[in-house]
């Protein structure tokens, strides 16, 4: 790859191959899921900057960025067509500052890792509470990476994809210092494998919900009557006793759930099942706010816990610089803000007590760990994706929620309005899964569990320090380098006896 003047078939060679790389990457994730092209794509990655200046490393790093994030984050236009595309140009340029910062050398075998984890530690945060998707954990839960998730989560797994390319970058090269990331990924990978993973204590039958109906329709389009039918005829699906039903993400949309139709037929529900039964509930809260909880219904009927939910969805759940966007944008904007819900993320019932990621949530490695943390012995997701068109966001959310199974050797229960609904193993296996749009009850037998992983006590900590630790070797003075001169300066001093 030349860096001196390079001609115009050749600039547009290194573009075609950058965005060539990126599309790798995409191509990796759901719903495409063809995990071992993450490799190949990050090799190209690798290839793009070796021996490069910085200003190159970065062009071509967001060049990559550009294959890497607008295709599958596309999924943003439901909500805002603007901040889609801030978004995608937005985490392409992190990814060029990521490689922009590696050393340029063989050492970027190493340094690499660790710059891309601190990029995806900064784009899952901020801005305006970050976006995790897309990310690499979730192109690896069917790889063999996928036990690490046991030792320090998704962002781990983010460092050992990008450590175990390193390692095919340097094979092929004949470089042994590909044997320190290779190294790296056997031990990580080992360690998972025999690794604490909880054990089961009890176990419950449960049934979850689909109502069905068409898929990529928004809530103003949508009579809320025809949600809340739909849920209550797919549950007349429910057949024998059960212990837990577990309906979707705000298929309940009131004013105020006391003393409305809505409440007494949950209540009814429950009673007629003779189950507990938790579902999703859009509280009114003025003009210009709402709730959105997850209600649990004993089996006599009563409201006995709720938990609402915390992180929520820029530019859909709430709009960050409303002020300053509304003059612009105007309707485009969603009416209400939800309001950020407070508390442990658990659920405390009579067959259990249960972590809650409400939808969005289940990206997000510290929710869960704070429902596992505070003794959730099954997770619950109930989720909407109602209003995406095509599948990439439910299948990546599948694809999170088997992160988050393995992370914290939990049965993952996740309902949707049309679809995805699924239960998945604390191995990550989806044991069932519905279809989109289909009404359908899925029925289980699960365990309840107890005991921590590595993950849920150490959570990005591991990842953290092996991130900086290779950025800080990548840039220490080597022998070769900084180092290296002055010895050599010093050995041809005439002063030196």
């Amino acid at each position: 790859m030349p860096v001196t003047d390079p001609t115009l078939p050749e600039r547009a060679r290194v573009h075609a191959f950058a965005i060539g790389s990126g599309l790798l990457l995409a191509f990796a994730l759901p719903p495409w899921g063809w995990w071992p092209l993450l490799f190949v794509g990050l090799v190209g990655l690798e290839r793009l900057i070796a021996d490069q200046p910085g200003w190159v490393r970065f062009a071509r790093g967001f060049t990559v960025g550009l294959g890497w994030f607008f295709p599958s984050i596309v999924w943003m236009r439901a909500l805002t067509l603007p901040g889609y595309v801030i978004a995608s140009v937005g985490y392409s340029l992190m990814l060029g500052v990521a490689v922009a910062l590696t050393p340029p050398d063989r050492r970027r075998l190493v340094a690499l890792p660790g710059a891309l984890v601190v990029m995806e530690l900064v784009r899952w945060q901020w801005p305006f509470g970050g976006v995790p998707l897309s990310n690499f954990a979730v192109s690896q839960v069917s790889g063999p990476l996928s036990p690490a998730l046991r030792i320090g989560g998704s962002i781990l797994v983010v460092f050992l994809a990008t450590s175990a390319a390193m390692a095919i970058a340097g094979a092929l090269r004949r470089d042994r210092l590909a044997l320190v990331p290779a190294a790296t990924v056997v031990v990580a990978v080992l360690l998972g494998l025999v690794a604490p993973r909880g054990s089961a204590f009890d176990t419950i039958d449960v049934a979850l919900v689909q109502g069905g109906g068409p898929q990529g329709t928004r809530a103003d389009e949508t009579d809320p009557r025809d949600v809340i039918e739909r849920h209550l005829a797919a549950s007349e699906l429910v057949d024998g006793p059960v212990d837990l039903v577990l309906w979707p993400e705000d298929v309940v949309d009131v004013d105020r759930l006391a003393g409305s139709r809505e409440n007494r037929e949950l209540s009814e529900l429950a009673q007629s099942l003779d189950t507990t039964l938790v579902a999703g509930i859009i509280e009114d809260e003025g003009s210009d706010k709402f709730r959105n909880a997850a209600v649990v219904y004993s089996p006599d009927g009563e409201i006995i816990d709720r938990f609402e939910k915390v992180e929520r969805v820029p530019f859909g759940e709430w709009v960050p610089l409303r002020p300053i966007l509304e003059p612009f944008a105007g309707d485009a904007l969603p009416a209400r803000d939800a309001i950020e819900g407070e508390g442990p993320a658990i659920i405390e019932t009579g067959v259990g007590t249960f972590g809650v990621a409400i939808s969005w949530e289940i990206f997000f490695g510290a929710r869960v760990r704070d429902a596992i943390g505070n003794g959730g012995e099954i997770l619950l997701n109930p989720t909407n994706g109602s209003s995406f068109e095509g599948t990439i966001v439910q299948t990546q959310q599948i694809a999170s929620s088997r992160v988050r199974a393995i992370e914290t050797g939990r049965w993952v229960l996740q309902a949707a309005p049309t679809g995805f609904t699924a239960v998945i193993s604390p191995d990550g296996d989806v044991m069932q899964r519905t279809a989109v749009s289909e009404q359908a009850v899925l029925r289980a037998t699960v365990e309840r569990r107890s005991g921590l992983t590595w993950a849920n006590r150490l959570g990005v900590w591991p990842a953290t320090l092996l991130a900086l630790v290779a950025l800080g070797w990548g840039w220490w003075p080597h022998r070769s380098g900084l180092i290296g001169a002055i010895r050599s300066r010093r050995s041809r001093s005439p002063d030196r006896r």
